[in-house]
């Protein structure tokens, strides 16, 4: 073992010291230093220790807050008590066009607001009532999914024979899925299962559908849109000479949905929430996918190769012209922030893909990645993020509040970027910090572009003056103690 992996494998032996042995021994096999000889050293997957703080999400969120939610053009029913339902719209800001409550539906809040008598006597009864009434409300939508609550999979709602029977009744696309939030060990359970009832219920039935299509059709999936990522990506995809069909799910719909397996490729972005129906659509269509990176200029260039390489050389060709007409862009963007960002430490603690995907605009800012992981994260997002990061880098899966804060006391980064769950804590503490879950109210950060703009967030972030002026109040209060003293 080198000395790098030896001090970093002592930070971990250190940190875990104050939990009793069993569950030291649980969460040492989560935690581990970047070796890309040996490959991924991290158990993942796993359920959540009872007890210590998680910042997973649960199986409807990544059913309704992730896959289905962004649809546009379909009306997503909360099934169950208010609050799921409320906490889950506009969150992540899935940028779409259209008129809400004409023809586009994501920030809209349709729930079935189960009250006391809903757990006692059912909610199938009301569940109709409320595809009348979004059928009578909302003639433009063109489907609807059920998005099953917690209290639905302990009464046993047969949301399946409801939508069944009503979506013969108004002739639409009526889609149950059963995301409770208490399955799986995270949301990413919630992810498969939105994958396999697009399955069932979108391209199963939509098979032998007449589509015009060219030589040059894509689809981008598992892009959400977030702050207009998926816009972003698309100017690029276009530019090279591609035509983009379907965006999934990030300002998608569902004609788009049912397009998708008469593509050439599927290009995808996030690859935990959506690799179950590209390898669907490939072994059923014979619709070849590939996953691609657009954070950074030097992700944006490899990606646009690498696209480009799966067709003829025109858009070889024009992929190349591309990459050289943004290089003067990009270039002015790195001279600027870079001698203001280099040698910065970051540590990253997201979702399905950003630990990795992110790593490389950083990077392109002279910035170094310290600590990187995920939190509901599969064995193989951690052989993916392996080659990403420079060896004895530390890893965490499912990191418990208190070992963030261990780590991050230990580390000592400049940076850190996690979610809203993390962000208030770190702030406090006086460390930099930034939302990487939805950009912190900012965005796009995908394509040439949305560089310029996640550089000068990085920037704005990290060099603001009100750092060197904040004292995390747990030190004043020792300061105080040690003057009266």
């Amino acid at each position: 073992m080198s000395d790098k992996k030896a001090e970093t494998q002592a930070l971990i032996d250190e940190v875990l010291e104050v939990y009793p042995e069993k569950a030291k021994a649980d969460r040492k096999k989560h935690l581990g230093a970047n070796d890309s000889e040996g490959g991924s050293c991290i158990t993942a997957n796993r359920k959540s220790l009872p007890g210590v703080m998680t910042a997973r999400g649960c199986a409807y969120a990544g059913s309704k807050g992730v896959v289905w939610g962004p649809i546009k053009d379909m009306v997503h029913i909360s099934h169950g008590p208010v609050g799921c339902g409320q906490y889950s719209r506009a969150g992540r800001r899935n940028y779409y066009t259209g008129y809400t409550g004409v023809n586009s539906f994501g920030t809209m809040n349709f729930t079935s607001d189960f009250q006391e008598r809903d757990i006692v006597f059912g909610g199938d009864k009301k569940l109709s009532t409320i595809v009348d009434e979004i059928e009578m409300l909302f003639p433009l939508a063109n489907g609807i999914s059920i998005q099953s609550e917690c209290p639905v999979g302990l009464i046993g709602d047969d949301i399946e024979a409801v939508a069944k029977t009503k979506g013969a009744e108004i002739g639409k696309t009526i889609v149950p899925v059963r995301c409770e939030g208490f399955r799986g060990v995270s949301q990413s359970l919630g992810h498969h299962i939105a994958n396999d009832t697009l399955r069932d219920y979108v391209l199963d039935k939509s098979e032998g559908k007449e589509v015009a299509t060219t030589d040059y059709d894509v689809a981008i999936i598992g892009d959400y849109n977030i702050g207009g990522d998926a816009w972003s990506s698309r100017i690029l995809l276009e530019e090279i000479g591609l035509r983009v069909v379907a965006q999934w799910s990030g300002d998608g719909t569902l004609p788009e949905l049912e397009n998708t397996p008469s593509v050439k490729l599927n290009l995808v972005h996030c690859y935990r929430s959506m690799n179950y129906i590209c390898r669907h659509m490939e072994e059923k269509y014979g619709v070849p996918w590939m996953e691609y990176n657009l954070f950074g200029p030097t992700k944006c260039e490899e990606s646009l190769r690498a696209i480009a390489a799966k067709f003829d050389e025109s858009i070889q060709a024009k992929a190349e012209e591309v990459i050289a007409n943004y290089k003067a862009q990009w270039q002015a963007v790195v001279d600027k922030y870079r001698p203001r960002l280099e040698g910065k430490k970051v540590m990253l603690y997201v979702g399905g893909l950003r630990p990795r995907h992110v790593i490389g605009a950083y990077e392109d800012l002279g910035m170094e990645i310290v600590g990187a992981g995920y939190e509901f994260g599969h064995n193989d997002d951690y052989s993916k993020t392996v080659p990403e990061v420079k060896d004895a880098t530390l890893i965490y899966d499912d990191v418990t509040g208190y070992e963030l804060e261990a780590f991050a006391d230990k580390l000592k980064p400049d940076l850190i970027g996690a979610g809203v769950k993390e962000k208030y804590i770190f702030q406090k503490m006086g460390i930099p910090f930034r939302q990487m879950h939805s950009w912190d109210y900012s965005g796009p950060y995908h394509g040439f572009d949305g560089f310029a703009i996640f550089a000068r967030d990085m920037d704005m972030t990290l060099n603001n003056p009100c750092w060197d002026k904040l004292t995390p109040p747990w030190k004043a209060k020792a300061d105080k103690a040690a003057e009266a003293a």
